[in-house]
């Protein structure tokens, strides 16, 4: 079935804005256990599927709720893997210009992102999104996601479940996204998301699922 896919950086690599017990926290055990109950899931249920794109778009179609909470979790915190990184930068090209049209600049951006965040009620995500060349911000609640709309390209994203930053920021929701947008945004990443919601090369998948051994 599905493997936890590793981080791609080292656990303290996102420190001070979070740290390395949360990472192990967060990766370890809570995306862990999205993982193995969508994976116990799909064998209770003798499904073999090519992807985790396709097992979520069919449990959302089938209204499976258990398929659409774990399987849309272990998306979400796949991607929300990549969107983070070490190294701070700024987003260039047709990206930096996409959100200058959409937003009036990266500062503007940024403080819409927060407050999307900061005024999404509960549990869930908060996304930066490409319909095609055309930009803008939007949340979901618990394990939703955004790969029921074929329209829909997420650039980036980041975590609004209290298991993602309380431990670094306690309740400061506000505090942790104005950090997370403004340090560890992985603007090469979202470039390239851009780019493959713009016709050119491929936007992210989960890793495909492993075949049984013989």
């Amino acid at each position: 079935m599905f493997k936890l896919p590793d981080l791609p950086y080292a656990y303290d690599a996102l420190s001070p804005v979070l740290s390395e017990l949360t990472m192990h926290t967060h990766h370890d055990k809570h995306h862990a256990k999205y993982v193995d109950t969508l994976n116990q899931a799909l064998a209770d249920s003798g499904a073999k599927p090519s992807s985790l794109e396709d097992v979520v778009r069919e449990a959302v179609a089938k209204g499976d709720k258990k398929l659409i909470n774990n399987g849309g979790q272990a998306w979400n915190h796949a991607f929300f893997w990549e969107a983070m990184s070490a190294e701070p930068g700024a987003p260039s090209g047709d990206l930096a210009a996409a959100i200058d049209k959409a937003f009036g600049g990266l500062d503007a951006f940024k403080a819409a992102f927060v407050k999307e965040g900061v005024g999404h009620f509960g549990s869930g995500w908060v996304w930066l999104l490409a319909r095609g060349g055309e930009l803008s911000i939007t949340s979901t609640h618990d394990g939703e996601t955004l790969l029921p709309d074929p329209s829909a390209t997420p650039i980036l994203l980041c975590d609004l479940w209290e298991h993602a930053y309380y431990l670094d920021h306690k309740n400061d929701r506000e505090g942790f996204l104005k950090a997370w947008i403004a340090q560890l945004a992985n603007w090469s990443f979202a470039e390239a998301q851009f780019a493959a919601a713009t016709g050119s090369g491929e936007a992210y998948k989960f890793p495909a699922p492993l075949a049984k051994a013989a």
